[in-house]
């Protein structure tokens, strides 16, 4: 297994902001999938989901894993929400390091979210069921994917930190 950090973890659960944070702390280096894609497709998503749907979304998001896993080292990799839902892709990020699930609850994600324009799957009507609906599929993918799993509900981004620290101490 590699020294790579994989957070994954439902939409507002904080991986990027835990993400910028671990690597400041660890001296390691930051990427984002989502970023990534963007920057490779000159677009945001919102857009790509609109043009594309999901499927193409997600065909993008494996495209991208297999591009970048041999190239990674010392990274913390903040994943879009989604790509766990792929056996594919857990197989990608369990080669590429360990995969930490920032868990968060239904409550704290609607909290979260509650305005954000720029989820995809989460625009039109009651944003709170889809909340729920999607949460409730993705969490047992989530824990079977994750080496270790971190609730951050009620946490700071550093508590969150030191506890992926701590609970690392044999690779940080």
């Amino acid at each position: 297994m590699k020294n790579n950090i994989i957070l994954i973890g439902f939409m507002g659960s904080g991986k990027t902001s835990v993400g910028r944070l671990l690597a400041d702390r660890t001296g390691y280096y930051f990427k984002d999938t989502d970023e990534l894609i963007v920057d490779k497709e000159g677009r945001e998503i919102e857009e790509i989901f609109h043009t594309h749907g999901e499927d193409y979304f997600r065909n993008l998001e494996t495209e991208l894993l297999e591009t970048v896993m041999d190239d990674l080292d010392k990274t913390v990799l903040s994943t879009g929400g989604g790509i766990p839902v792929r056996d594919r892709n857990v197989n990608l990020l369990r080669k590429m390091g360990h995969i930490i699930y920032l868990r968060t609850s239904t409550s704290t994600i609607i909290k979260r979210l509650a305005g954000d324009t720029s989820r995809p799957l989460l625009q039109g009507d009651n944003p709170s069921e889809k909340v729920e609906r999607l949460l409730s599929s993705r969490v047992p993918i989530y824990e079977r994917a994750a080496d270790i799993i971190i609730d951050t509900d009620d946490k700071s981004k550093a508590q969150i930190v030191n506890e992926i620290r701590r609970r690392l101490n044999h690779l940080l």
